[in-house]
């Protein structure tokens, strides 16, 4: 594991300048070597002696003057969201980040909670980004997207189910998970299904397009019944109560978590699953597949046809091209033995 060399801790700045004289260059071929410019031929040797004198000096290259001299930065901002907490999400934002940095990017998280379209998109153009990723639960309007573009930024990308006119669009339709689990519970002779909606802030985005994906697969083969639900044990316990009189034979659950939940309630209320009602969630979990029984889940993944931090610098090395929309989410049903 490589360590940063021991300095004092306090003293002078070191400098581009205290770099170049100790490597025995000049001032530009240090900014070359350590910006990453590959536009002006270094030798391997010289580059490893620059880099191994910003090492022995602690010296690293200053982010705000370097965005100042080229209008922009490196830095890709993905303002903070209501985003699921699902392992999908996590491994999404991972991958995103990992692929920009191999890319010499810099992945910045922004907190925008509580701010107004027009007052966030001023917070990013503030740091002069030169990509902005917007997640769909953070609101962002034409407006913004001029502001963004005025502060030098490149690229402006939107995620979320919904393109925003001007800017690039990831959608993620989450009607498909709704429809494939509904698809799902047909081919198995359900007929009256019931759709859990998350009554929690922050999920509407994602649940609602759920419902109608649901409700368009049924067309006029099955009831769907909409169930509020909180994520508590007391609500689910109280579904739970009422479920012989709501004549539901099967249960699609807006996430694993929720189905996890609703039928644990329903087996202490009595209820058999799948035998009276089967049960399918999203996501699938490991703790899905450790319930018992083992819960059926929609498996989604978020992908592009081209890798997604090479779509990014893509768009940030074309900065007038016309927006493009490029469809991520894809959904299929795991059968297990809930459903």
């Amino acid at each position: 594991m490589s360590q940063l060399p021991k300095q004092p801790a306090e003293g002078p700045v070191p400098t581009s300048a205290d770099v170049a004289r100790l490597a025995g260059v000049s001032r530009a071929t240090v900014s070359y070597v350590l910006n990453n410019n590959t536009a002006v031929r270094i030798s391997d040797p010289t580059r490893r002696r620059v880099r191994e004198a910003a090492a022995e000096l602690g010296y690293v290259p200053h982010a705000a003057a370097r965005s100042l001299r080229a209008g922009h930065s490196r830095m890709v901002l993905l303002p903070t969201a209501n985003l699921p907490s699902a392992p999908l999400h996590r491994r999404f934002l991972h991958g995103l980040e990992s692929g920009l940095r191999h890319l010499d990017y810099t992945v910045v998280q922004y907190g925008s909670l509580g701010l107004d379209p027009d007052d966030a998109a001023r917070a990013w153009a503030e740091l002069r980004p030169v990509a902005v990723i917007v997640p769909g639960s953070v609101p962002l309007a034409p407006q913004g997207i001029a502001v963004l573009r005025r502060s030098g930024a490149k690229a402006v990308i939107t995620l979320g189910p919904q393109p925003v006119p001007g800017a690039h669009a990831l959608i993620a339709d989450q009607r498909e998970v709704g429809g494939s689990a509904v698809r799902h519970l047909l081919e198995r002779g359900r007929r009256r299904i019931g759709v859990v909606m998350p009554a929690e802030p922050g999920l509407a985005l994602f649940a609602g397009p759920r419902l109608v994906g649901a409700r368009c697969a049924a067309g006029g083969e099955a009831l769907i019944e909409e169930l509020p639900l909180r994520y508590t044990e007391e609500s689910a316990a109280a579904l739970a109560a009422r479920w012989r009189t709501l004549r539901l034979d099967a249960v699609f659950a807006y996430d694993d978590s929720y189905a996890m939940l609703l039928m644990r309630a329903l087996q202490d209320a009595g209820i058999e699953v799948p035998a009276q009602t089967a049960v399918i969630g999203a996501d699938d979990s490991l703790p899905a597949r450790l319930l018992r029984p083992r819960l059926s889940s929609v498996r989604m993944e978020l992908a592009t046809v081209e890798p997604l931090a090479g779509l990014v610098d893509r768009l940030v090395r074309n900065p007038g091209a016309e927006p493009e929309r490029h469809d991520l989410l894809r959904a299929r049903t795991v059968h297990r033995e809930s459903s």
